[in-house]
C-alpha cells in the first residue's frame, strides 16, 4: 500500500474515532468529575492501554477471525501483513460478509440517530424526521429485508452477515441505553461508588461505544494494524479532552451531526463495496473529511457568533 494511502487512512481513522467518541467522553468527563485526581490520571494513562490494545486492538482481530475461521487465531492477524496470495483470496471471499454486517449496522444506527435521538437540528429535514420517530423501526426493517433479499441472490452468507450486523446494533444499543440510566443514578448517588468501580463502569462504557468505531474502520481498509494505531490515536486524543477541555468541545454542537453523517456515508459505502461496486481506498477518508469539516464550520460559526 503506498505511502500516502497508510497516512490518510490513519487520519480518517483517527478523525472519525474523535468525533463519533464525543458522546462517550461527555460521559467520562461527567463521571470522572465525582472522582479522585489519582483515580483521574489512573484512568487517563492506564485506562488507554485498555481502550487502545484490549478493545480497539482485540475487538477487530475478532471480527476477522470470525469472519475467516479457516485463518485461524493467529492466520487471522497475520493475514495484515502476508503477501501469500491464498490468504488474500480468503480474506477477499469473506469481505462482503464482514461488509454487509459493517455496513447495515453503520446505517441503523445513523436512523435510530435521525429518528428518535434528540439533536441539534444542523440541516434542512432533520426535524421532520425526528417528529416521525414512530417510524423508525418500519424503515429498518424494511431496509433489512431489502438488503437480505438482494444479498441471497449473490450469497446467502452475505445475508446472515447482515442479520447479524442488525442484531448487534439493537443489542449495543441496550447496552448503552443502560448505560445512560446507570450515568443518571451514578452522578445523584455518587459517593456510594468507589474510584475503582466507577473505572470498571467507565471502561465498559468505552467497550461499548467503540463497537461503532470499529465496525466502521472496516470501510477505511482491512488491515488490523492500520486499524489499531488509527483508532488509537483518536481514543488517545478523547482521553486527553476527556481530562482537559470537555466543556470546549461541547460548545460545538453540530459535532454529533457530522459523526452521524459520517456513519451513514461509510455505512453505505460498505453496503455498496459489498454488493460488489468498487469503492477506491481513498474515498473513505476524504468523504470523511469533507463531511464532518463542513459541520465543524457550522459549529464554530455558532460559537463565534456566540
Amino acid at each position: 500500500m503506498p505511502l500516502f494511502s497508510i497516512i490518510l487512512i490513519i487520519l480518517g481513522l483517527s478523525l472519525f474515532e474523535i468525533i463519533i467518541s464525543v458522546d462517550n467522553a461527555i460521559i467520562n468527563a461527567e463521571v470522572l468529575g465525582t472522582m479522585s485526581k489519582k483515580a483521574r490520571r489512573w484512568f487517563l494513562i492506564w485506562g488507554i492501554l485498555i481502550a487502545v490494545f484490549l478493545i480497539r486492538g482485540v475487538l477487530p482481530w475478532i471480527i476477522i477471525w470470525a469472519s475467516n475461521p479457516s485463518l485461524g487465531a493467529i492466520g487471522a492477524f497475520t493475514a495484515s501483513f502476508s503477501s501469500d496470495p491464498k490468504v488474500a483470496e480468503v480474506i477477499e471471499q469473506s469481505a462482503p460478509i464482514l461488509l454487509a454486517g459493517g455496513g447495515t449496522f453503520l446505517v441503523f444506527l445513523f436512523f435510530h440517530w435521525i429518528f428518535l435521538e434528540p439533536k441539534n437540528y444542523g440541516l434542512i429535514g432533520e426535524a421532520f424526521f425526528h417528529r416521525q420517530g414512530v417510524w423508525f423501526f418500519a424503515v429498518v426493517s424494511v431496509l433489512l429485508a431489502v438488503i437480505v433479499w438482494q444479498a441471497i441472490k449473490i450469497n446467502p452468507l452475505m445475508a446472515f452477515g447482515a442479520v447479524v450486523g442488525s442484531t448487534a446494533f439493537f443489542i449495543t444499543h441496550g447496552f448503552k441505553e443502560n448505560a445512560e440510566k446507570a450515568e443518571r443514578e451514578m452522578l445523584e448517588g455518587s459517593g456510594n461508588m468507589s474510584d475503582i468501580s466507577k473505572i470498571f463502569y467507565l471502561e465498559v462504557i468505552d467497550a461499548t461505544f467503540s463497537i461503532d468505531g470499529v465496525l466502521g474502520a472496516f470501510a477505511f481498509t482491512f488491515s488490523i494494524p492500520l486499524i489499531l494505531v488509527g483508532n488509537g490515536i483518536g481514543a488517545i486524543v478523547v482521553r486527553q479532552l476527556t481530562i482537559s477541555n470537555i466543556d470546549n468541545v461541547k460548545k460545538y454542537k453540530y459535532l454529533k451531526n457530522g459523526a452521524m453523517y459520517s456513519i451513514l456515508a461509510l455505512g453505505i459505502i460498505m453496503l455498496a463495496d459489498s454488493f460488489g461496486m468498487h469503492i477506491p481506498e481513498w474515498f473513505s477518508p476524504v468523504i470523511t473529511f469533507a463531511i464532518i469539516g463542513y459541520f465543524f464550520w457550522k459549529s464554530y460559526k455558532e460559537v463565534k457568533k456566540q
